[in-house]
């Protein structure tokens, strides 16, 4: 599939690291960012080009002469791109959109893009692409999500097949990032209070040498079947740490989080149905569903 004409809406970090990558794999890049509007952005896109065959086009120059389009902007402006592209988009053409928005985004972007009789393939990057470049996973999706996934391989990219359906992805992409998200705020409130208290190293290393000597997924897994049976005293716990961070002058907003969490599951009812650790997590994860429906 080398030789493909590829148009990339959106020349920042992702734009221009996905084009160097295909450009040296042989595809044709035309490349487009509302910078080049703005007084001095077309130096500032121009000094983000890596690779030759990389050129700087108008919008619509880009999406009626490209093959593929690719929308690798900020999430706020997915759907005004989107419907910028559409005005020029020829039926047949691919629309894919690798920005973070939620499904519902996804389901209105697809919309309008097969509104003019182009297809819609819905994408999600799973890792961070400044850290590990073209190798990070991208999944998509669409009717024509396994074409594409296929084309971006042979272009040099690391693409995998999701659904047909347009907005599983963005949901797996958006929940995903509740760890993701949570967990480097989480970091960053440890540290802090870490900082105050005199012992940041201290627990930086205890946590790292914790992750990194067990398995993660026996760990997770044990957390959540464990707190059938160990959320009570969890819970007095984790009012004692909030208490500490008072102590330190760190405002507590993961923790203060963590301990409301926990507050709820002493009214949950576990002690009724649990009386030992359960066999697994999803047994754990089934019952807080059905209580929490039915208090809904």
């Amino acid at each position: 599939m080398v030789g493909k004409r590829i148009g990339v809406v959106g020349f920042g970090e992702v734009g221009s690291t996905l084009s160097k990558t295909i450009a040296a794999k042989g595809g044709e890049i035309l490349i487009y960012d509302i910078l080049l509007s703005h007084e001095g952005g077309e130096e500032v896109v121009r000094s983000r080009i890596q690779a030759e065959g990389i050129l700087v086009r108008p919008l619509i120059e880009v999406v009626a002469h490209s093959e593929y389009v690719l929308s690798t902007v900020t999430t706020h402006a997915a759907v005004e791109v989107a419907n910028a592209c559409a005005d020029y988009l020829e039926p047949g053409k691919i629309f894919i959109d690798l920005n973070s928005t939620s499904p519902s985004v996804k389901v209105e972007i697809g919309g309008r893009i097969e509104a003019v009789g182009a297809y819609f393939v819905e994408g999600a990057i799973l890792g961070a692409i400044g850290i590990t470049g073209a190798s990070t996973r991208i999944y998509v999706a669409g009717v024509k999500g396994k074409e594409v996934g296929e084309t971006l391989n042979t272009l040099g990219l690391n693409a995998t097949f999701y659904s047909k359906e347009i907005g599983k992805l963005s949901a797996f992409k958006m929940l995903r990032s509740i760890f993701s998200k949570g967990l480097e705020a989480l970091m960053l409130e440890l540290m802090i209070a870490g900082k105050r208290a005199g012992i940041s190293e201290d627990l930086w290393m205890d946590v790292t040498d914790f992750m990194t000597e067990n398995p993660f997924d026996s760990v997770a897994a044990n957390w959540i079947r464990t707190h059938a049976v160990a959320y009570e005293r969890r819970y007095h716990e984790i009012v004692q740490v909030v208490e500490t961070m008072h102590e330190f002058e760190v405002e507590p907003v993961m923790t203060s989080a963590t301990e409301a969490f926990f507050k709820r599951s002493l009214s949950l009812g576990f002690d009724s149905v649990f009386k030992h650790k359960p066999e697994t997590f999803e047994t754990v994860i089934d019952f807080i569903d059905a209580r929490l429906t039915k208090q809904a």
